[in-house]
């Protein structure tokens, strides 16, 4: 028998803040708007968006609707390591009712192959 709870734990979702008085379905409409404007972020050397590879650590919705992430990128030498961020910003700036974005970059834990989803392991062949 499985449990349905770690049925539903993918390596690659980030953490999301909790704590805010914004109300609950404005947070689940927030937070899918989100995924949705990661998902269109892609490292350029490589298939598959940032958020299913699992580089998306913490997203944060503040009540003022300020948004921070924390996010990470397969090398720390990272060609794009200093486009990256900007990219995240403003994809996720352009959601509707999003008022700001931080996007802080980190290296810890460091990232690697077992944050990728599925979906990420079926576009990169790597099983």
């Amino acid at each position: 028998m499985t449990d349905s709870v770690t049925e539903d734990i993918k390596p690659n979702a980030p953490a999301m803040g909790t704590g805010t008085a914004l109300p609950p379905e404005e947070i689940d409409r927030l937070t899918d708007d989100i995924v949705a404007a990661l998902k269109t972020v892609y490292d350029p050397e490589i298939p598959s968006d940032i958020y299913e590879l699992g580089l998306i650590y913490r997203v944060d919705i503040a009540d003022d609707r300020q948004i921070t992430i924390d996010m990470t990128l397969t090398a720390p030498g990272c060609p794009v390591a200093g486009e990256m961020p900007g990219w995240v910003e403003n994809a996720v700036g352009a959601v509707p009712g999003v008022a700001g974005v931080t996007v802080n970059m980190t290296f810890d834990p460091p990232w690697d192959q077992s944050r990728m989803s599925d979906e990420a392991r079926v576009a990169l062949d790597m099983w």
